[in-house]
């Protein structure tokens, strides 16, 4: 494709180079997507192009490349790792035009339409949302995360654009570097596994490490080199007989070996105290079968038997993520089997689908499901839904909403039935109260107890997977505040808050009239003045506590003569 700038001989043959190469990275970009878009799409991924190259023409990088080459690079990105289409590549090669130059939101929408201008203000909003010193960078996240229960796009934009950025760190200071590699690990990561973006998590971590512990990770790079040998050899003389008969029985089918991330082996080593030489599944055998939708998960199970006539299983070990997939999508068979060798191998067995959503995430799933009959509302959506309840039941203390979703992006799930065998998913250590504020919020706001497996148990019971539970309820049962310590669920939290609150206003309605009563025999206007030093007076935060104490008789209204005739005394005379 021609360049729609013209060359200026009198800049130079390195102008010129710069240009055919940023020509070159554009073209790469458009065979990315080819087989996404068609002839309407890549107009206008060039208007978006050409606008971006504009916009940055005199920006450089702090390695002193043109800044160009990061929206660019951030677009391939979506497009070769994420799978995503053109709206995503219009959106990631003018992710940061708004944020750096005179380009407006409304000339976006004017360029673009509604849905990329929606996409880039979320996109603008996330910058900088993770110094927990600021309140306002903590609501900004919160707007964000609103964005993202509407469109997904912004995170894995966002995601897209921190994974350059963690590739490019060299250059930056060692400050910045820290800073950001920080930032990555504490909330980049977690929500890249959360959207089921294993390939992409993994980097992000073992590049955070990288640079939050240079050292440690150098030194764990260096084993996993000086052993790649070893493990080769090894990885090919396990696999050598399943791959013989995944053949023979006529399967088309992939085997990788690969060794566990630096990050992960790191994790074993600090956390478990296991030295890097006992580290028993250094690395995971995974098999991927060519399957028909409707034999995915019979023809995992076959394999998993042809796996098992060779190599010895252990039983506590098996992890079923077909029948029951992670929140984020996620599906496989995970077993550990002992080697002729004695040593523990991982194998992970998964269908060609289940590969790509469990490397590209959210957006292969949505692809996969596109494509299906099936309209069943699925886990990740589930999980979005969650999201929006989340923030929608925030109590407006927005640096405590992170902390909470924080949280629940580290959770590993449990999986829980009703009384009419339906399966829910909840974060581990769940409660039997946060399983009926999962129901329903009203079912939690009057709930009394539980029957889980058929036994009675307390609302803090903690639940297991496999449990089933039944709820017990009430009319006359009312949220209480100790029950905030009974649970895990941000959604269960938010609704007690927002039950104690409301309860809290309704007898502060009642404390009014009382208060108001009172100062009226004592011929007194409650005006705002007088409720605000009754307030300080009692020792209580604001005049809503002052109604609430007087409602529940913890302030007693037959104080308040003594208290107005001293207030009397002091008061100096005004003509």
């Amino acid at each position: 494709m021609e360049s729609s700038y013209k060359y200026d001989n009198n800049n130079g043959s390195r102008f010129r180079i710069r240009e055919k190469e940023i020509l070159k990275r554009y073209k790469v970009l458009l065979r990315s997507v080819q087989g996404r878009t068609n002839l309407e799409d890549r107009k206008i991924i060039r208007k978006a192009f050409d606008l971006a190259v504009e916009s940055h023409k005199d920006m450089r990088r702090k390695s002193g490349e043109p800044y160009i080459y990061h929206p660019i690079a951030v677009a391939q990105i979506c497009a070769d790792e994420i799978g995503l289409g053109a709206t995503a590549i219009v959106c990631a090669l003018l992710h940061d035009v708004v944020e750096d130059t005179e380009i407006t939101i409304e000339d976006i929408k004017r360029q673009f339409g509604e849905k990329p201008a929606m996409i880039i203000d979320g996109l603008t909003k996330i910058s900088g949302v993770f110094d927990q010193r600021s309140s306002q960078q903590a609501e900004n996240f919160r707007k964000m995360l609103l964005t993202l229960s509407d469109d997904v796009r912004v995170i894995l934009i966002k995601l897209a654009d921190r994974l350059h950025n963690m590739r490019t760190l060299d250059s930056m200071a060692r400050d910045k570097q820290l800073k950001i590699a920080s930032e990555t690990l504490y909330m980049y990561a977690p929500l890249a596994h959360r959207l089921g973006l294993y390939a992409i998590k993994t980097e992000l971590e073992d590049l955070g490490l990288k640079y939050t512990e240079p050292d440690t990770y150098q030194e764990i790079v260096d084993k996993l080199k000086n052993t790649e040998d070893v493990r080769k050899r090894f990885i090919n003389r396990f696999t050598m007989p399943i791959k013989k008969a995944l053949a023979e029985n006529g399967l088309d089918f992939e085997v990788k070996g690969r060794p566990k991330s630096v990050f992960s082996i790191w994790n074993k080593v600090t956390k478990k105290g296991v030295p890097f030489e006992e580290i028993y599944d250094i690395f995971a055998i995974r098999i991927i079968v060519e399957s028909k939708p409707e034999n995915e998960k019979a023809d995992c199970w076959k394999v998993y038997s042809m796996v098992t006539d060779f190599y010895k299983p252990s039983p506590e070990r098996l992890r079923d993520w077909i029948s029951t997939p992670r929140a984020n999508g996620y599906e496989s068979l995970h077993t550990t089997v002992m080697s002729p060798t004695g040593k523990w191998v991982e194998v992970q067995i998964r269908t060609r689908r289940m590969d790509d959503i469990a490397e590209k995430g959210y957006a292969a799933h949505w692809l996969y499901k596109e494509g299906s009959k099936n309209s069943s509302e699925s886990n990740i959506d589930s999980w979005l839904k969650r999201i929006r309840e989340m923030i929608e039941n925030s109590d407006g203390n927005a640096l405590e909403f992170i902390d909470e979703f924080k949280l629940n992006l580290f959770s590993e799930e449990i999986f829980i039935f009703t009384p009419k065998g339906e399966l829910k998913t909840l974060p581990a250590n769940s409660t039997a109260l946060d399983f009926a504020y999962e129901v329903h919020s009203q079912i939690g706001n009057s709930c009394i107890g539980a029957k889980v497996n058929n036994k009675l148990v307390p609302l803090s019971y903690p639940l297991k997977s496999g449990d089933q539970i039944e709820i017990i309820t009430s009319s006359k049962q009312r949220p209480k505040e100790d029950w905030l310590g009974y649970v895990v669920t941000a959604k269960a939290k938010g609704r007690i808050k927002s039950a104690l609150k409301e309860e809290k206003r309704a007898m502060a309605e009642e404390g009014r009239a009382m208060l108001e009563r009172k100062l009226n025999h004592l011929k007194l206007k409650p005006d705002g003045e007088l409720l605000n030093r009754l307030a300080k007076n009692y020792k209580v935060h604001s005049v809503l506590d002052l109604f609430h104490d007087i409602a529940i008789g913890q302030i007693d209204l037959k104080t308040l003569p003594d208290y107005l005739e001293e207030k009397k005394k002091h008061r100096p005379t005004v003509f």
